[in-house]
Parts: C-alpha cells; structure tokens; sequence
C-alpha cells in the first residue's frame, strides 16, 4: 500500500479527532470530507471514522462517565439503536448531496437561532426539553446518521445545547452516548461487510495521530473559558453546517 496514502488518512484522521477532543464532537463532519478527497472507498471511510470515533469516546467517557444522566442515556441509546437499519438504507438508496444540503441548513439555522434568541426564548427551550422524551428523535435521527455518514454527533449535540448543561455535563452526556452509539455503528458497518483489511490498515497507522490528537485537544478544552464554551458550540454548529453545504459543490 502506498505510504504516502497512509500518511494523508492519518493527517485527515488526526483532524477530525482533534475536533472530538477538543468540542466533544464534528470529527465527522472535519475527517469524511477530506478522506472523501483520497482514492479509498467511501465504505471504507465510513468504517474508518466509526472505529476512530469510537477509540477517542472510549477515553473521553471513561472520565466523563460520572456527569451522565443515565435516564438520558438510556432514552437516547434506544432511539439511536432503532435509527440505525434506516442509516444503512441511506447509504443504498439516498442522495448524498441532498442529505448535506438538509443537514446543512438545519445546522445553520439553530445556530443562528441559538446565537440570537433572548434569554426568555433561551429558558422556555430548556424548560421544555426538560421532558426527556424529547431526546427520543434526537438519538433515532443520531443512529440513523450515525450508520450512514459517521454523524452520529451532530443530534445529540443539538439536543445537549437546548438542556444548557455545564460543559463538563456536556461532555460527559455527549461522550457516554458516544461510547454506546459508536459501539452499535461499528457492529452494523462490519455486518454490512463495510470491514476490510484496507480499513484494519489505515486505522493501525492512524493510531499514533488519534493519540497525538487526544492529547492535544484535551489541552485545548482545559483552556476554554468555561462562561463562553456553549456560545463556541454554537459557532462550530455554524461551521459544520456551511461545511456541509460547500461539500456540495
């Protein structure tokens, strides 16, 4: 295999881990589009950012596994389980492009929404979500997303911004349903035969570079002012949801 090929999945790799490291998550959303720009199967990409998403949530969740609510968790795990057969009928039958100009929107619409909304607006929401049935869509949309284009992340963090949770709750909800719902994608791409030696070779060599990248994004998080860490998750929603849409030309 070509080393230089290598070299370039782990530097994609290395990126998108950083950004999991650091926000808790949208590696997904930083690492398809650059592997996408590399000749390797885009099969082969999604069982690579699973198995990746997968290692940096299980060090995040050991540590943040005590801030959890666990009757979230539980809620959003099963709606996350039955959301992923529908992921995988994504990938068969649905447009790509059509998917990110959906998603693309909805990202930038709530971050817009939640940068401009007044405080009334702000506690009515969190009032609201505070029936946890809410979270039911969420996990089902992050299943769905999750088997089909590794962006398991982006419903959950959108539910996570609406509880106005501190970021170490943020972190510790996020990355424990992370943990659970990375485990059900990564079973459902190897029983979808998305496994292949290709893959157990790139994600080998990329494991120096998701080390690299844990490290370093924990040093970066420690360091985000804590008053200001929701208004940066609401800025890289932004973000994420413009990526999506210039991904598309």
């Amino acid at each position: 295999m070509d080393y230089s090929l290598i070299l370039l999945v782990a530097g994609a790799v290395f990126l998108g881990s950083l950004m999991r490291s650091t926000f808790g998550f949208g590696d997904s959303v930083v690492s398809m589009p650059l592997l996408a720009l590399l000749p390797i199967p885009f099969s082969t990409a999604v069982a690579l950012v699973g198995l990746v998403g997968f290692t940096v949530a299980l060090f995040f969740a050991v540590s943040g596994w005590k801030y959890k609510d666990p009757i979230i968790l539980k809620k959003l795990s099963i709606a996350t389980l039955f959301g992923i057969p529908f992921g995988l009928l994504l990938v068969h039958f649905a447009n790509q492009q059509w998917i990110s100009v959906i998603l693309g929107i909805i990202l930038i619409s709530y971050s817009i929404f939640s940068l401009t909304r007044s405080k009334a607006q702000d506690n009515h929401l969190e009032e609201t979500f505070k029936n946890t049935n809410y979270s039911l869509p969420f996990g089902f949309a992050s299943g769905m997303l999750g088997s089909a284009y590794n962006m398991n992340g982006i419903p959950i963090v959108l539910y996570a911004t609406t509880r106005n949770w501190t970021p170490n709750k943020f972190m510790g909800n996020v990355q424990s349903h992370f943990i659970i719902s990375s485990t059900f994608i990564i079973i459902s791409h190897f029983l979808s035969g998305f496994w292949t030696k290709e893959v157990g070779i790139f994600y080998l060599s990329s494991i120096p570079a998701i080390l690299l990248a844990i490290w370093a994004g924990n040093y970066l998080y420690s360091r985000i002012d804590t008053d200001k860490f929701r208004q940066y998750v609401f800025y890289l929603i932004f973000i994420l949801g413009a990526l999506n849409l210039i991904e598309i030309f």
